[in-house]
């Protein structure tokens, strides 16, 4: 494949969840990710996101997509589709 045939963007859709971390010494909780899934459409990963929320160990769950740009690797900023629970906030993302 030349670089004339390489796509211009690629789509990843991911369902990401959070678990709680203990308290530190200042007595806050914080999260952490707990699992990630990629998937082909955002409807899938929203409904991953939907059931993996209902979990009782999960304390969160967000389904974004981003977009990569195949001929650098960099990758943008996530645009989210569904945040449920507790979720960091964007800029701790």
């Amino acid at each position: 494949m030349t670089s004339a045939e390489l796509p211009s963007e690629k789509i990843h859709y991911i369902c990401q969840t959070y678990v709680e971390t203990k308290a530190r010494r200042n007595g806050q909780t914080g999260l952490k990710i707990a699992k990630q899934f990629e998937y082909s459409t955002a409807s899938e990963a929203q409904n991953r996101a939907e059931r993996e929320a209902q979990s009782e160990d999960c304390a969160g769950a967000d389904a974004y997509m981003v977009i990569e740009d195949p001929a650098s690797g960099e990758i943008g900023d996530p645009s989210f589709l569904l945040r449920l629970g507790n979720v960091p906030e964007f800029d701790e993302f």
